[in-house]
């Protein structure tokens, strides 16, 4: 072969970037497929010596313990305080550091998918355990009860239904549906698995004090472990004063007055009713001389639309504001952020900083008749190079290109987009596909 007919390494390189950068290999998928490996690979081993298939309480106990460790990892993962101090450890790293370092630690909020593959794994284990369960009821040696029967079965129901309704297809088409399905589903499964625990490590040391099996079983421990993570936003529920103002019938700036003002970057969870209907929305610092924070509300479905056009007086808060994917602008000298219309918010508190690291790109239809004047000037006046698109003069620009030029014109290392989940895509694999950091939404809840 010629060689100038072999391919070059700089179109190779090219080539393997465009394919890592692919939705389907998200480092969010690579975690959860790294989980299912290990769970794989513990399965084998369990095959291989032979303990997997047996229904001895032995068996029973080592199944309920790996079951409830992949469901521990799954809700640590998630928890605000341990994703907080996730971003807060791997955002320290200096802009000396390799830019390869830097872009991998970027990717902090894809640890999300160690959440997915524990669950799936946590869940595959309990079926084996509750297939272990009913086999031991059947044979009647007295490894278990009916009620650990009938109990593991109605887990390992809930289990798969969960699954099931969290899978991306469902969820984006019945976000609300969701919801409900983990909220009361997640709580019933609690439940019923400290339900079981209890009933299964007591049946199997019966001359103990039940307490003292509890305290000593490492299933039971973690179901505490669990519990606890599960529990803890909910012991700060409270119910905050509002004030809801409306540039337009699309947008609503929600003000909010209590307590510290969240981190710069940060996601708060409202509720109209405290039990269901949560969504989470980015925290803004209050405009000079007013207190507490703000955030960007737009007409998305239907709680947004009955926000906007029936404003409370009151909303529900729970747990701590939690880092968003934009903190990763700390790595970098110099960052392009991008957001189209109300994705403006998640990179308000960033924008509005005084740190003069970013270059805002923001493409909307007519920015002030939709979110108001003083918020359109408010960013001007922070970032008077930013580039505001409004759409109903320019039309919709090509944002992948934008981006790009963007970058070769400021210099920057990288670039966080905000958007719908289409463009968001587009512009992060474009972009890394070309050796560019970028960073996005990953749309796993």
């Amino acid at each position: 072969m010629r060689a100038d007919a072999r391919p070059s390494f700089a179109a190779l390189l090219h080539h393997v970037r465009r394919k890592r950068a692919h939705p389907a290999l998200l480092v969010y998928y690579r975690w959860a497929a790294l989980m299912v490996v290990l769970n794989v690979a513990v399965a084998v081993s369990g095959w291989s010596s032979g303990w997997l298939l047996r229904a001895d309480a032995a068996t029973l106990g080592r199944l309920s313990l790996i079951a409830q460790l992949n469901l521990v990892l799954g809700t640590l993962v998630r928890q605000q305080h341990v994703v907080n101090l996730l971003s807060a450890v791997a955002t320290r790293a200096p802009v000396t550091w390799p830019l390869s370092v830097r872009w991998a630690l970027g990717k902090v909020h894809h640890l999300g998918g160690v959440h997915i593959g524990a669950a799936i794994g946590g869940s595959v284990w309990y079926l084996f355990f509750a297939v272990g369960v009913a086999r031991a009821g059947i044979r009647d040696e007295g490894t278990v009860t009916g009620a650990n029967v009938l109990l593991s079965l109605v887990i390992g129901v809930l289990l798969v239904s969960l699954c099931a309704l969290a899978m991306p297809p469902v969820r984006r088409r019945a976000h609300d549906v969701f919801e409900v399905s983990h909220r009361i589903g997640g709580w019933s499964l609690l439940v019923a698995v400290w339900i079981n625990a209890v009933v299964f490590v007591a049946h199997q040391r019966p001359d103990e004090p039940v307490i003292r099996v509890l305290l000593t079983s490492p299933t039971t421990l973690l179901v505490l472990l669990s519990t606890a993570l599960a529990v803890e936003p909910w012991l700060r529920l409270r119910r905050v004063a509002v004030t809801v103002e409306r540039p337009s019938d699309h947008a609503a700036v929600v003000r909010l007055a209590h307590g510290s003002p969240p981190p710069i970057g940060s996601t708060r969870a409202i509720s109209r009713s405290a039990v269901l209907g949560w969504h989470s929305f980015a925290n803004v610092p209050a405009a000079p001389g007013e207190d507490g924070y703000r955030m960007l509300v737009s007409r998305a479905g239907d709680w947004t639309s009955e926000l906007i056009d029936e404003p409370p007086t009151h909303v529900w808060v729970r747990g701590t504001p939690v880092v968003g994917v934009a903190n990763a602008r700390k790595l970098f000298r110099r960052v392009v952020f991008v957001a189209t219309g109300s994705g403006i918010g998640p990179l308000l508190g960033h924008v509005l900083a005084d740190q003069g690291n970013g270059h805002l790109i923001w493409v909307t239809r007519n920015p002030v008749r939709t979110y108001g004047a003083d918020l359109v000037n408010e960013i001007l006046g922070a970032r008077p190079d930013a580039d505001v698109w409004d759409t109903s003069q320019r039309g919709k620009p090509d944002l992948f290109e934008l981006a790009l030029q963007a970058v070769r014109d400021t210099g920057a290392e990288a670039v966080i987009c905000v958007a719908n989940q289409q463009v968001t895509w587009q512009v992060v694999q474009g972009l890394e596909a070309r050796g560019i950091p970028a960073f996005g939404a990953i749309w796993d809840s």
